[in-house]
């Protein structure tokens, strides 16, 4: 199963649209957010999607993005931190600012992958045979490529994909 990876999109319209089309020009159609989309309703873009929406710290309509993210589809996921089964292989994923998080769902040994945001930097490392990975960010003040990922959940392979900036 392909899934595709977003995060920290910080209100980059333009960036989610060129994820989005590649996402779906490839057939995807599950996406994990983790977190930081900031505009709620940048949401109505994922419609189509099956959608794991995880809350970042820049999130601040909380109840309303939960909402919206069910609203769109009643699948669909929003909240903190994400454990569950796709396609049959154990995913966890969080946005990875919530102290000591990331690190106690790698130790507890139950997830062969693991998808988390925040430090807007690309990562896809193998702990313990936990795959870690990070897609890095589609926005927000730092300068820096643009990235998102498509994550083979199935061959155990990661694609990272460089957008160009808005």
């Amino acid at each position: 199963m392909k899934i595709g990876v977003l995060s920290d999109t910080h209100d980059s319209l333009s960036n989610l649209i060129f994820a989005l089309e590649g996402l779906r020009e490839r057939g995807i159609d599950t996406v994990i957010h983790c977190g930081d989309l900031t505009d709620f309703d940048l949401l109505s873009r994922f419609e189509g999607f099956r959608l794991i929406y995880l809350l970042g710290n820049m999130d601040h309509a909380n109840g309303t993005i939960v909402k919206l993210v069910q609203k769109l589809n009643p699948d669909n996921f929003a909240g903190l931190v994400f454990t569950g089964n796709l396609g049959g292989v154990p995913v966890a994923a969080t946005h990875s600012h919530l102290e000591g998080k990331l690190m106690e769902l790698v130790q507890s040994g139950r997830y062969q992958w693991i998808f988390y945001g925040h430090t807007h930097q690309r990562r896809d490392e193998t702990i313990r045979g936990t795959r870690i990975v990070n897609p890095g960010a589609l926005g927000g003040l730092q300068r820096g490529l643009r990235t998102y990922c498509i994550a083979d959940l199935d061959a155990q392979d990661v694609e990272f994909v460089t957008v160009a900036t808005d």
